[in-house]
């Protein structure tokens, strides 16, 4: 089935947007949904390196926005919640509407279909945590800390290769370059929440390993990506470290494992030393 909007209509839902509208709607099609808080963060940021001077003063401006987004049916809240400690409209989770969604199809000319499903507390709690990451290390280019090179989210950081008998399909979370002045690192982002069964933990790791005996990741880059695992507490990455201990034939070097907390620390000490030299990025 094919959109029936014509250029008019189109145009007449372009004429509602500011630029900032936009880049709202992309980031909440990448990370599939979003808080008020993660899109303040995001897009209205505050304190000394950010475009307002407090917190509070950026939340009222973007929920002024998202709210104006919302009536012209762009986005719409999840009225599932998350447990956290944010309340009130920065807690609320957002996503795409139909009309949000149709647009940007009808940008890139797709004219494909998403029904949209109202998501589990599960694959909310998880979505939202790698979105949060995200953010974390946006926030750390923001005040010069590191470049973030290139940032992809799910689909577009999957990786496809041909296993023993069928085609197998990678799925990081994230998949991150990052960069100081010297170095660059690149890196597979997988957010353990705590709830997946070890075994089914360590048979991704297996895939991890499988993809980098193929050398397609290192024929494009010369290196393969560090893996980087982020667990809500230290109890889960001891878990993880001893059941990865446990597999002699995945090797130690191909996993990184750290605690939420540090996941910032971990990406930044990626670059120094540096596990590869920084290639020259064309003006």
């Amino acid at each position: 089935m094919t959109d029936s909007w014509t250029p008019t209509r189109l145009r007449q839902l372009e004429a509602l947007l500011t630029e900032r509208d936009g880049r709202i709607l992309d980031d909440l099609e990448r990370f599939r949904a979003l808080t008020t808080r993660l899109i303040q963060r995001l897009h209205f940021p505050a304190g000394a390196h950010g475009l307002h001077a407090t917190v509070p003063t950026a939340t009222r401006l973007a929920n002024r926005v998202l709210l104006r987004l919302e009536a012209h049916g762009f986005i719409a809240r999840i009225e599932r919640r998350v447990g956290g400690a944010l309340r009130g409209s920065a807690g609320l989770t957002w996503h795409l509407a139909a009309t949000g969604e149709r647009l940007l199809r009808a940008r890139r000319g797709d004219p494909s279909r998403r029904r949209y499903v109202t998501p589990s507390r599960a694959f909310l709690a998880h979505t939202l945590a790698v979105a949060e990451f995200a953010v974390i290390a946006r926030e750390s280019e923001l005040v010069g800390r590191l470049d973030i090179l290139e940032l992809d989210t799910e689909p577009s950081c999957w990786r496809l290769f041909q296993g023993p008998a069928v085609t197998v399909t990678l799925k990081p979370d994230l998949f991150v370059v990052v960069a100081n002045p010297d170095v660059e690192a690149h890196v597979f982002v997988e957010i353990d929440c705590g709830t997946e069964h070890l075994p089914t933990v360590i048979k991704k790791c297996r895939v991890y390993q499988q993809y980098r005996q193929t050398g397609i990741e290192q024929s494009h880059s010369s290196v393969f990506p560090i893996v980087l695992w982020v667990t809500p507490d230290a109890e889960r990455a001891r878990k993880l470290r001893t059941a990865l201990r446990r597999e002699p034939d995945l090797p130690p070097d191909l996993f990184t494992i750290c605690e939420e907390p540090a996941a910032l620390e971990t990406l930044a000490g990626f670059l120094a030393p540096s596990p590869t030299p920084r290639k020259e990025v064309s003006p």
